[in-house]
């Protein structure tokens, strides 16, 4: 099958098996690829292939590839929020099976901790950027115990970090909006790529 392909048709088939959510048919095909140094050496230079292969990994549970992929190639801010969550929810399920029980938020702020993500998929930058050290500190804390603060929380808290209310709002709610993504996008639909789609290549 992958031999039929030239680079540039194997990543535009790898990005729309990744945009539709159909890992296993995108699975079936990275495996069907021959293994041939040149054309690898051509796919491995996409990000649409590295982010492919780090998703198969993820969804068939081959973390340390997942890990190595993501740890050793650099990518672009458009995909760390997706690549994020895939390195997070790693090893969040890593460390379940290890403790063999699930993850509460103070466990997986300890996992998170102890796991930072590379600089590979994250450029160090924070929403929070103008905040110091120690309110966002005190921001993530609070946010693990409660993402939905009420207004006398808020306000608690705004005196705690020296910030408004309304900025401590906008922390929350911009912290809420980055998990919820991440989440949607681990948890795709997967479809039937061949009822759903028509791939014409140009």
């Amino acid at each position: 099958m992958g031999m039929s392909f030239s680079p540039q048709e194997i990543i535009r088939v790898c990005q729309t098996f990744e945009e539709t959510g159909d890992i296993e048919h995108l699975s079936r095909f990275l495996w069907s690829l021959p293994l041939h140094a040149g054309l690898w050496e051509v796919l491995n230079r996409s990000e649409v292939i590295l982010r492919a292969r780090a998703l198969v990994a993820f969804h068939t549970g081959n973390f340390r590839e997942l890990y190595a992929i993501l740890e050793r190639h650099t990518f672009p801010k458009s995909s760390h929020v997706k690549l994020q969550a895939l390195w997070l929810e790693a090893h969040y399920q890593e460390a379940e099976k290890l403790r063999g029980r699930p993850l509460g938020p103070v466990d997986k702020y300890r996992v998170r901790k102890k796991f930072p993500m590379p600089r590979t998929i994250w450029d160090g930058e924070q929403k929070t950027h103008c905040f110091k050290e120690r309110t966002r500190g005190l921001l993530r804390e609070w946010y693990l115990q409660d993402p939905y603060p009420s207004p006398a929380k808020k306000r608690e808290l705004a005196s705690a970090t020296g910030l408004t209310p309304t900025q401590v709002g906008n922390w929350f709610k911009n912290r809420r909006q980055r998990d919820r993504a991440a989440a949607e996008w681990l948890t795709l639909p997967f479809y039937n790529f061949y009822q759903h789609l028509q791939i014409k290549f140009c």
